[in-house]
């Protein structure tokens, strides 16, 4: 009795595709969830679990199929500029405690953006992880509008009524929702980050809109979710949503047809600072800026030079590694140079530099730029070398992830849980889209 041959893999055999079924829900539930921070939290820890596991299982059958090689290797390498710069900060950061367990609790964001990027790593995946996230965007937009129309957020509205049925208090105190001055739509007047989320994700609905219908889809998205943003009141988010809307309508409209764009959303931003009284102080407050004085500049970023240079101050007293990602309300009062005088932005320390750039080489130093230039670099020669069929499919990916981490603009803390996972996400979803091995 012959013992049979092993089998021989046929070359010519179509390979099954990376990625993993199950990935899209994992991030869309993910985002779904960020009006309850906590529960979001869980699904990303649970997601990096449930992708270690996929590795471990799909290692045992004989290799990984969860992404390509070149998409396993750029996910880790950008995780790696920015997982580096905190880990190095630890060593003498200023609160060496808090800053090593900041580094050793960010470990958990590796195997979940390698969940991400499975989201995305073939054409299936990615179809569904885009077109969810689109429309997850397109209901805060219609949720936002609601609550233009009627004075509340139906989404925001519905989960403090459940909160409430469960733990007997709101989700956002009597004092938090007096002292709103801006749309806070599903994330409600305690979490005033809808501009900044809105825009960083408004690549994936207006790309959408422009597949689905074209111009029209594109105009009457971008009409609809500017709205929203110049009505959240973030400044920040009308410089992010600016350039989306200059690169993604570009190529569509053309330069005659952009110009027009530019001008309604102009005519739109005169119209609102006459009609609404908090919409004109905030365009008041920005011409403060035109003053030849530090004062006036200060008022017309709400602090944000005071803070500036507190930052200028930790970069010069720790320029090779920072005083530790995280450790900037610790160092601020050390360099706070009006501290009898009440801040703009009320009572208390900053709590980080409000400027990437700054706040990276605050918190880890010179060595942290570099390791972040060396994430830019990496991620642009991926770019750069990519074929055009590949550009195409990760181009609302990319777009997302520029504006996001756009160095001329004013941000939100990059090494906080919710700026930090939202970058990160967007940076595996370029990655994993950019670099998919697709089954078509």
């Amino acid at each position: 009795m012959t013992a049979e041959s092993p089998s021989i893999p046929d070359p010519s055999a179509p390979r099954a595709p990376h990625g993993w079924r199950w990935a899209p829900a994992w991030v869309l539930t993910f985002v779904a969830l960020w009006p309850a921070p906590g529960y979001a939290e869980a699904v990303m820890v649970l997601g990096a679990l449930a992708a270690i596991v996929r590795l471990l299982l799909g290692r045992f059958r004989g290799g990984t199929r969860l992404l390509s090689g070149a998409a396993w290797a750029l996910t880790s390498a950008l995780f790696a500029a920015y997982w580096l710069p905190e880990a190095i900060s630890a060593i003498d950061a200023v609160d060496v405690g808090r800053a090593l367990r900041e580094a050793a609790v960010d470990l958990r964001y590796l195997p979940f953006l390698w969940l991400v990027a499975a989201s995305v790593a073939n054409t299936r995946a990615r179809r569904t992880t885009f077109k969810g996230l689109a429309v997850i965007v397109g209901i805060w937009t219609l949720d936002a509008l609601a609550q233009v129309a009627f004075g509340t957020s139906p989404l925001f509205w519905g989960l403090d009524q459940l909160k409430q049925w469960i733990s007997g208090r709101p989700m956002c105190t009597l004092g938090e929702v007096a002292a709103v001055d801006r749309l806070s739509g599903f994330l409600g007047p305690c979490n005033l980050k809808l501009g900044v989320v809105m825009a960083s994700l408004s690549p994936f609905l207006l790309f959408a809109a422009a597949k689905r219908l074209d111009t029209l889809g594109w105009l009457l998205a971008a009409g609809a979710i500017g709205l929203v943003i110049l009505l959240a009141g973030a400044r920040a988010a009308w410089i992010t949503y600016a350039l989306v809307l200059i690169w993604s309508g570009w190529r569509l409209l053309g330069f005659r047809r952009m110009l027009g764009v530019l001008a309604a959303g102009v005519l739109v931003l005169t119209l609102l600072s006459i009609s609404s009284a908090q919409f004109r102080d905030r365009i008041l407050r920005t011409t403060h800026a035109l003053t030849a004085n530090e004062s006036g500049v200060d008022t017309a970023l709400s602090g944000r030079a005071q803070i500036w240079s507190a930052a200028g101050c930790m970069i010069m007293g720790h320029p090779v590694n920072g005083v530790g990602a995280r450790g900037f309300r610790e160092a601020y009062p050390g360099c706070d140079a009006s501290p009898d005088a009440r801040p703009a932005w009320g009572q208390g320390p900053a709590l980080h530099a409000h400027q990437l750039v700054l706040e990276v080489l605050s918190e880890t130093g010179i060595i942290g730029l570099l390791l972040w230039l060396a994430g830019v670099a990496l991620a642009w020669r991926a770019w750069r070398y990519a074929t055009p069929e590949a550009k195409e499919r990760a181009r609302p990916a990319m777009l997302a992830l520029a504006v996001t981490v756009f160095p001329f603009n004013t941000h939100l803390a990059f090494y906080s849980t919710f700026w930090g996972g939202l970058t990160l996400m967007l940076a595996a979803l370029y990655a994993g889209s950019l670099l998919a091995r697709d089954d078509e």
